[in-house]
C-alpha cells in the first residue's frame, strides 16, 4: 500500500513538472510574439508620423489632388487605431486582422500618393518630398524584415501550443494560437501583372 501511495506521487510530480515546463516554454513564446509584435509596432509608429509630413510637403503641389490627400489622411486614423489595440493584444488573431486591413488601406492610399506624386516633376525634385520619401522607404523595407520576424515567432508559438502533448497544457491554461499578420490585397492585387505589346 506504502508503494502504490509512493508511485502514485511520483507520477503526479513528474506531472506537474511537465505541466510546469510546457507552461514556462509556452510563457516564453508568447512573451517573443509580443516582443516581436514591438519592433512591428515600432515602424508602424514611425510610418503613421511620416504621413502628416508627407502629407504637408505634397499638399503645396498636389492642391487639386485633395481627394488623393485625404483618402491618405483618413487611411491613417484607423491604421493607428488597430496599432493600439493589436499592441494590448499581440497575439490576438482579431487585433491582427484588423491591423493588416487598416494598414493596407494606408499602405494602399500612401502608394496613390507616391504614384501621382511622380507625375509632378516640381513635387518629386522637391528635397523634403525625396528626403520623406526615402524613410518611408526605409520604414517599409524595415517593417517588412518585422513582420517575417513577427511571423516566424508566432509560427513557433502555434507550433508549439497545438502539438501533442503541449497541446494538453495549452488549452487547459487558455494558450490560443496567434495570428499571422498577412498582406491583406485582393487576389486581383496579387495576380502577376500582365504585359502585352
Amino acid at each position: 500500500m506504502m508503494m502504490l501511495t509512493l508511485g502514485l506521487l511520483v507520477v503526479i510530480a513528474v506531472v506537474l513538472v511537465w505541466a510546469v515546463l510546457i507552461y514556462n516554454r509556452l510563457v516564453q513564446l508568447r512573451n517573443r510574439v509580443a516582443n516581436a509584435f514591438g519592433q512591428i509596432d515600432v515602424q508602424l509608429k514611425r510610418r503613421h508620423d511620416l504621413v502628416p509630413n508627407l502629407i504637408e510637403v505634397a499638399r503645396a503641389y498636389l492642391a487639386h489632388e485633395s481627394a488623393t490627400l485625404e483618402a491618405v489622411i483618413r487611411a491613417r486614423g484607423p491604421a493607428q487605431a488597430a496599432a493600439a489595440t493589436a499592441r494590448a493584444q499581440p497575439a490576438n488573431a482579431a487585433s491582427i486582422g484588423a491591423l493588416a486591413v487598416a494598414e493596407g488601406a494606408l499602405g494602399s492610399s500612401l502608394g496613390r500618393l507616391m504614384a501621382v506624386a511622380e507625375s509632378y516633376p516640381d513635387l518629386k525634385a522637391d528635397a523634403t518630398m525625396r528626403s520623406l520619401s526615402e524613410e518611408l522607404t526605409s520604414t517599409e523595407n524595415r517593417l517588412g524584415f518585422a513582420r517575417q520576424a513577427y511571423n516566424d515567432q508566432v509560427l513557433d508559438f502555434n507550433n508549439e501550443a497545438t502539438q501533442f502533448p503541449d497541446l494538453i497544457v495549452a488549452r487547459l491554461l487558455g494558450f490560443a494560437p496567434a495570428a499571422m499578420l498577412e498582406a491583406t490585397q485582393s487576389e486581383v492585387e496579387r495576380a502577376a501583372p500582365q504585359v502585352r505589346f
